[in-house]
């Protein structure tokens, strides 16, 4: 709920479990408290006006009101306060400095759209409650509506701003943040997710220091450096206790995320569009929206923090027919054949796939124009008759005669130099004039900010779509962004590029999501070079990493849970000796660290012996059992592959009732120390059965004392333990 009190000019938002309150004073909003709930706020800790060295001040009678020590909602730049400010606007006379204060408020129940943004939402308006605050800068003419909403189901508070020019000459947006906030002190680890291609969402955890911490891509997408969220942590605060903060912005394109420590040692931390190469000429009367940072705490630890981003983001971010449907179980062929594929050979390894229970047959990159290798005909999408002499249709009409899902990869938004669609359109990429085209992956960046570009997309992708009868597609994207330029937009603004780009992407996604409801869409960026939550808000999965390799995965799948829920990561098994690293682990393994997510395979079926196929047939029957806790369970991080050579985790049903858990061991050592698994999320009061073994044990004991993990010789082991609820006479 938000309650404005008119006496003391304070806000207070309430979610479950947390209070977030500031108030006003001469026009400007500060921030006063953020954390556990609090039934009603008295001010039992006001702030403290008091005239400091070298701090300016606008009221000679009032010295100790000054911007540059007092904790702002959201900042500017200019006035006094020597932080980083959250937005910054020129005017047509060069300056940038510009004074947003307080005119008014209103609180309503629901949530509004974001336009031409993805965004959270809710199902019926009172599942959330709404504060606008409306701020006006005079001489500017620059207003802006500063949005909170509450969840009333999750302790989360949704924010953005939407910028407005109510004066007379343009502006020009230098930098806007959707969120910022002042802490009033620096007891603060910080907590992000960095990595590389095929090394995605690393955890790195620091203590905050002295000066300012940036996190950021102006690569043009999100990218697997950096993911688009950070979390603070009180310093005593681990997994499962402790004050946490998290910050995740709903984007997948340039930002920047600051975490800036004072002289005061107060701390600002903000999250939103990277500055970078960026500007927006705001004419009189155009507005400008913001993405939305969604803001959460949690008291207990991390995995507090997480259960509210994955509850969140599986149910009222992730849309379509798709976000409660149980998810198949795929079989892609690139690492069984790579471009060198042929009808006699997918069609083998469909009907092995039938066999062995699997649900989806996706054909990936190589079906089209004469794409026999990286080099050359992206954007051509026409079957290559060469590989598939009968056509697509014929081939969907066959895999589904089969018994299978039929599902084709694309990479909509990269065209190859050497391809009809380039040679026709050289002006459709982006670029800037007289600079060469850098290549990547010998490939450019079409220019999605064009409306000519994505019809010309949207026509092709449906018509292949509607003919092919398509249940599934695997929408990837290979590269990043350089001679950011667009042929069609003035000397002005072309350093609109990148986020129009970005703009233009949804605008298509939303077209082609909202035109097949029932088909499947699934993100990927060279893996998860873009798994972030503007794109989990059209694509309900993402393909976590174009790394298979089972070890690897232990890192990259847990990094990924600290925000995104199981049901969102793609996880295969493949060949070994791994294609990635070389690495040869088990089967057994293998298996169960993909059924930890999105469930598929990645390999020659065709190849397999007959005990690996059973072994296959096996893992499909028993992820089939267990699938519905997997993608709607609860799941708990339980021992870190970043801390230690081993990884766990489980998953709990909603209801309490199931539970899995999971215990991985790497690499084996002389004269082991005993290793114990211990269940998170049971119910402590009741008793539960050890499918296995038949072994009745207590939630509680489970959780505390918990279950010997065997000891056995050799490296790449797994080790699972499936529970179900006990019934004690009957009940």
């Amino acid at each position: 709920m938000i309650n404005y009190d008119a006496k003391t000019h304070r806000f207070h938002l309430q979610t479950k479990r947390s209070s977030y309150i500031f108030s006003l004073d001469h026009g400007y909003l500060l921030h006063l408290y953020w954390g556990k709930r609090i039934n009603e706020y008295r001010g039992s800790r006001p702030l403290i006006y008091a005239p400091s060295s070298f701090a300016p001040y606008t009221d000679p009678k009032n010295r100790g009101f000054s911007l540059s020590n007092l904790p702002l909602e959201y900042p500017a730049y200019g006035n006094g306060d020597y932080r980083h400010p959250a937005y910054q606007a020129q005017l047509t006379n060069g300056s940038t400095v510009t004074d947003l204060r307080y005119v008014g408020h209103r609180i309503y129940t629901g949530k509004r759209k974001l336009s031409g943004l993805p965004a959270t939402y809710v199902e019926q308006d009172q599942e959330a409650q709404s504060l606008d605050l409306f701020l006006h800068d005079p001489v500017s003419g620059l207003s802006a509506i500063l949005t909170y909403c509450v969840f009333r189901d999750f302790d989360a508070i949704a924010r953005s701003v939407r910028l407005e020019n109510r004066g007379e000459q343009p502006l020009r947006l230098l930098h806007i943040a959707s969120s910022s906030v002042d802490f009033r002190d620096d007891a603060f680890d910080s907590l992000t997710l960095y990595g590389a291609h095929n090394n995605e969402r690393n955890i790195h955890r620091q203590k905050l220091a002295p000066g300012s911490q940036v996190i950021e891509s102006a690569r043009g997408a999100s990218s697997p450096q950096h993911d688009p969220f950070f979390a603070l942590m009180r310093t005593n605060a681990d997994e499962y206790s402790g004050d946490v903060y998290g910050f995740s912005l709903v984007y997948s394109g340039n930002f920047a995320a600051k975490i800036e420590v004072d002289h005061y040692r107060t701390v600002r931390a903000s999250i939103g569009l990277n500055p970078f190469d960026f500007s927006w000429k705001l004419v009189p009367g155009e507005c400008f929206q913001t993405p939305e940072a969604i803001l959460s705490y949690s008291a207990n630890g991390l995995s507090g923090l997480s259960q509210v981003y994955h509850q969140l983001y599986r149910s009222r971010l992730a849309r379509g027919s798709y976000r409660d449907r149980l998810r198949p179980i795929l079989i892609n062929n690139w690492e069984a054949t790579y471009f060198k594929l042929n009808e006699k050979k997918l069609l083998a390894i469909a009907k092995e796939a039938q066999q062995a229970g699997i649900e989806l047959f996706v054909l990936d990159d190589g079906w089209f124009g004469t794409r026999d290798n990286a080099k050359r005909s992206l954007g051509d999408w026409f079957v290559d008759r060469r590989k598939l002499p009968h056509g697509l249709t014929w081939l969907s009409d066959q895999i589904h005669e089969i018994g299978l899902q039929f599902g084709l990869w694309f990479e909509p938004e990269m065209v190859s130099p050497d391809s009809d669609l380039y040679r026709s359109h050289p002006d459709w990429c982006l670029h800037v004039p007289d600079r060469p085209r850098s290549l990547s992956r010998f490939q450019l960046v079409l220019d999605l900010s064009r409306a000519d570009v994505r019809n010309y997309l949207n026509q092709t992708l449906t018509d292949i779509i509607e003919k092919a009868n398509l249940n599934y597609v695997k929408w990837d994207m290979n590269r990043h962004m350089t001679e950011i330029g667009s042929a069609l937009l003035p000397p002005d603004r072309q350093r609109e590029t990148a986020h129009r780009y970005m703009l233009g992407l949804y605008q298509l996604l939303d077209t082609l999501t909202h035109r097949f409801p029932d088909v499947l869409f699934e993100s990927c960026s060279s893996g998860g070079g873009r798994f972030d939550p503007g794109m989990l808000y059209y694509m309900p999965q993402t393909w976590a990493s174009d790394n298979t390799d089972a070890v690897s995965r232990l890192k990259i799948q847990y990094g990924t849970s600290i925000i995104f829920p199981p049901i969102s990561i793609g996880a295969h098994v493949s060949a070994v000796p791994n294609h990635q690293i070389g690495r040869v682990t088990t089967l057994k393994m293998r298996g169960d660290v993909a059924m930890s997510a999105n469930f598929g395979f990645e390999l020659d079926l065709t190849r397999l012996t007959d005990e690996e196929k059973a072994v296959v047939k096996q893992q499909v029957a028993f992820y089939k059992k267990i699938r519905p806790l997997i993608q709607f369970g609860a799941f708990y991080r339980i021992t870190s592959p970043f801390e230690h050579e081993d990884a766990a985790w489980c998953f709990v049903s909603p209801d309490r009732v199931e539970a899995i858990g999971y215990y991985f061991t790497v690499l084996a050592s002389p004269s082991p120390a005993l290793k114990t698994f211990r269940f998170q999320g049971l119910d402590p009061q009741g008793f539960y059965e050890e499918l296995a073994t038949g072994n009745v044990f207590g939630g509680d004991e489970l959780m505390n004392a918990g279950l010997n993990v065997p000891d056995e010789k050799g490296d790449f082991h797994s080790y699972v333990w499936r529970l179900r609820r006990f019934k004690k006479n009957g009940q």
